[in-house]
């Protein structure tokens, strides 16, 4: 009996065992083991007890389940034991880690790191898993874990190898051979500059250009009947175009400075003087329309004595040639001393080994893609010649003359235009020889990577500056809340939100009214840079921002149409053209496009459109005046009410318009009159000269002496601030 009892006690601890097994493998469906149970773990219960013999079967196969489960879980396990020892040391933080990279460097869950950011300046609805986190918050949510951190150690980066294009070293002096000069013609706007190279070459492009002003820099070659050849440059003399003259120089050995004798020095001359002065370039003086009977060139070069430019008569060194570009006079003096000068000079170049050159102006056509005109400062360009220029480079497939007549090659002090470029390049950039496609990619290469260098760190400067400023910000915030308890602070701060919730699209319907959207295109790349520059110069964002969404080259297209919609902005373009299809489209959106081929006229619509942004102004126009001469008081009920007896000086006071008291010059109030009496009667309009009581809507007691005005309140469209310039 003993014996019997003893054996189902067994059987019992061994059937619990067996149970605990099963229940504990069931539960393990979650650790995505791959196992499926076997048929006899699913005999029922009471077999075990009935047939105790089969219980070495079930034993074995309890062994077995155990160890799948042991496999399925030694990788959790490996990372329990990670988590521990994680926990016990450092945790090793590096800058901008992901939410789940610190949550895994930690040994947390991500649910801790959200918890840990809960009263911090950072917007948890908008944090994901892959979030990046900063390291003043990686550090602030390891301190509140009770933990320490480390900075990880960064692994150097290998220090690229620069494969920059650079000029070649001087030239030896005996493979030297003379080149043409490089001549720029200066001056201030309308003075005759393109009048005077037209006379040179033969040509009509002053009669080409809209409104008689030089739009873009031109280079060209002048075959003199001497023989002699010179390549002169057509800088604008608008004042937008600053820079294009500023460019010009630099490429160039002898500026021309224009002056018209009737008008004499003007603004462009003096700043022409400045970018010759600024790049060491000898000057020569055209004194120009000397035909006109107002002329006075003898008041011209006195005048430029102020500016350090004395010419030979006066014991100076500038050479002053009396011209008149339109009739053609005594242009082959000028021609002629210039070639002197150059002489003087010694200009010379080397035509061999690699081309060196300088973008003029780079332009896109839709013919011929993007283009450039390039003057060549050493070497010989020919076709197929690899070029690198910015950061974009061109297998020379066409050249072109001034012209349009197709060379094969060009030499230095010569301009061509270049066709074969893959991206149109800055005008200023320098052109560079390279040895293959190959090594010009490098180049390209190793050039956006600086740039993006360069960018990174700016960025870099400018994010650890915004971080600095939100955290003193927050930790202003902090303080003023520091004496609350979380549930207040919670409260505060859900108020707080709720508050600019609400606000948001009203603040957002002001901000879109007060914003101009726009998008620029012009011709060539130093027309768009004068627009920018100009634009650069705005400074009336109080009254309206300005925000310029893209710039580029090219005629209007449905990509631009596309940004303006989705900014609701206006297209302004410079000497380009907007195809049917595209204005059609533009107008069925409601998108505005302005095309313009002078540049003052664009930058006048420009502000026009700046005006329509501002909300009208209020202006007070005054009706009648009037003053009190006697006070006296009148009662209505209980109340007694003041009146003032006043004689109309001018114009006439009427009932249904705003007045004001006017007191010692300041004002003691506004409003409208509760009552207008002459005489006895009530009336609406007093007329200067007569007398009349009146009371206004406020018991305000009269002073003798003090003005009654009676006006009109007029909305008047506002007119924006900035001043261009011109």
């Amino acid at each position: 009996m003993n014996r019997g009892l003893i054996l189902k006690f067994e059987n019992l601890l061994q059937l619990r065992g067996a149970c605990r097994q099963l229940r504990t493998l069931s539960c393990r469906k979650v650790s995505r083991a791959q196992w499926k149970p076997v048929q006899s773990s699913a005999r029922p219960v009471g077999s075990v007890l009935l047939y105790p013999h089969f219980w070495q079967e079930d034993k074995s196969i309890s062994i077995a389940l155990s160890q799948r489960r042991y496999l399925a879980t030694k990788e959790e396990t490996k990372k329990k034991k990670k988590k521990m020892l994680l926990t016990k040391g450092e945790v090793e933080i590096r800058q901008k880690m992901t939410v789940e990279e610190l949550a895994r460097a930690m040994g947390k869950d991500i649910d801790h790191i959200y918890e840990a950011l809960l009263y911090t300046d950072i917007d948890l609805d908008s944090l994901e898993p892959d979030s990046i986190l900063y390291e003043d918050h990686i550090k602030l949510i390891v301190k509140k874990s009770g933990m320490k951190y480390k900075s990880a150690k960064l692994k150097e980066e290998k220090e690229r190898e620069n494969r920059d294009a650079v000029k070649r070293p001087p030239a030896d002096p005996a493979v030297l051979t003379p080149r043409p000069p490089v001549v720029t013609i200066l001056g201030h706007v309308d003075h005759g500059k393109t009048t005077l190279l037209d006379s040179l070459r033969k040509t009509q492009v002053a009669a080409m250009e809209a409104g008689g002003i030089t739009q873009h820099i031109g280079a060209f070659l002048v075959h003199l009947p001497s023989g002699e050849k010179i390549t002169f440059l057509d800088t604008p003399g608008h004042a937008a175009f600053s820079a294009m003259r500023a460019r010009g120089t630099h490429v160039t050995d002898i500026v021309i400075l224009v002056v018209a004798a009737e008008d004499g020095v003007m603004q462009q001359t003096i700043e022409s003087i400045q970018h010759a002065k600024n790049a060491g370039v000898p000057l020569i003086l055209a004194i120009n329309k000397c035909d006109k009977p107002e002329a006075d060139p003898e008041r011209v070069k006195k005048e430029l004595l102020a500016y350090d430019v004395v010419c030979e008569e006066f014991g100076g060194d500038v050479q002053a040639v009396n011209i008149s570009a339109l009739k053609g006079e005594n242009l082959m003096v000028l021609a002629e001393a210039t070639v002197a000068l150059a002489e003087i000079l010694e200009l010379k170049a080397d035509a061999t080994g690699l081309v060196e050159g300088t973008v003029i102006e780079s332009r896109k056509d839709k013919g011929k893609g993007p283009v450039t005109t390039a003057i060549i400062q050493r070497g010989t360009l020919r076709k197929g010649c690899v070029l690198v220029a910015g950061k974009t480079w061109a297998k020379v497939r066409f050249m072109f003359d001034e012209n349009g007549k197709a060379v094969d090659a060009a030499s230095p002090g010569i301009p061509v235009e270049i066709m074969g470029w893959k991206d149109v390049p800055s005008a200023g950039d320098e052109v560079l020889e390279v040895e293959s496609e190959q090594r010009a990619h490098e180049v390209v290469a190793w050039r956006t990577y600086v740039e993006q260098q360069e960018k990174l760190k700016k960025d870099v400067e400018v994010i650890e500056a915004k971080q600095k400023e939100h955290r003193v910000e927050y930790e202003k915030k902090h303080q003023q809340l520091a004496h609350l308890t979380w549930r207040q602070r919670k409260a505060v701060l859900y108020k707080a939100n709720k508050h600019v919730m609400f606000l948001k699209p009203k603040e957002k319907t002001e901000m879109d009214k007060n914003v101009l959207s726009v998008i620029v295109k012009g011709d060539v790349d130093g027309s768009v840079e004068a627009i920018l520059n100009i634009l650069d110069s705005y400074d009336a964002d109080s009254e309206c921002k300005l925000d310029i969404v893209h710039f580029g080259m090219g005629d209007i297209s449905e990509t631009d149409i596309s940004l303006a919609e989705a900014f609701n902005g206006v297209i302004f373009g410079f000497s380009v053209k907007a195809h049917e299809n595209i204005k059609q489209l533009a107008a069925k959106k409601g998108i505005k496009i302005k095309l313009h081929n002078i540049i003052y006229k664009l930058v006048d619509d420009l502000k026009e459109e700046l005006n329509s942004r501002l909300p009208p102004s209020t202006v007070e126009n005054t009706i009648g005046e009037a003053s009190v001469l006697n006070i006296f008081s009148v009662t209505v009920g209980k109340n007694k009410i003041p009146v003032a007896g006043c004689r109309v000086q001018k114009g006439l006071l009427d009932k249904k318009m705003k007045f004001k008291l006017i007191r010692k010059r300041d004002v003691i109030w506004k409003g409208s009159l509760s009552s207008l009496k002459h005489l006895k009667d009530d009336v609406q309009v007093i007329k200067a000269g007569m007398d009349c009581g009146l009371s206004l809507d406020k018991n305000i007691e009269f002073i003798i002496g003090d003005e009654i005005i009676c006006y009109e309140e007029k909305e008047v469209p506002q007119t924006t601030s900035w001043d261009p310039g011109f």
